[in-house]
């Protein structure tokens, strides 16, 4: 599946807070980060899914993120959450 789809059809949390949230609950089984996003904004979520064992993927701009998310805005992290 294209990791876009995924993020689509994908049990999902968005934004920054949200994501750190879920991937300390160890809820998270991949991290889509947007490549466009501020450095001081992403860099911990990098760091959290390092010291958790979370795939990241990095997905080229906040709009394409937010919008594979049926936001309006972009978004500068999701997490898909593991299946119950």
């Amino acid at each position: 599946m294209l990791p876009l789809e995924e993020i689509k059809n994908g049990n999902k949390v968005i934004g920054t807070k949200q994501v750190k949230k879920a991937i300390a609950r160890g809820d998270v089984r991949r991290v889509f980060i947007a490549g466009d996003a501020e450095p001081h904004v992403i860099e911990p979520i990098k760091e959290l899914c390092a010291d958790y064992q979370v795939e990241v993927e990095v997905i080229e701009k906040m709009e394409i993120l937010g919008k594979a998310c049926g936001i309006e805005v972009g978004s500068a992290a999701v997490a898909l959450l593991n299946q119950p």
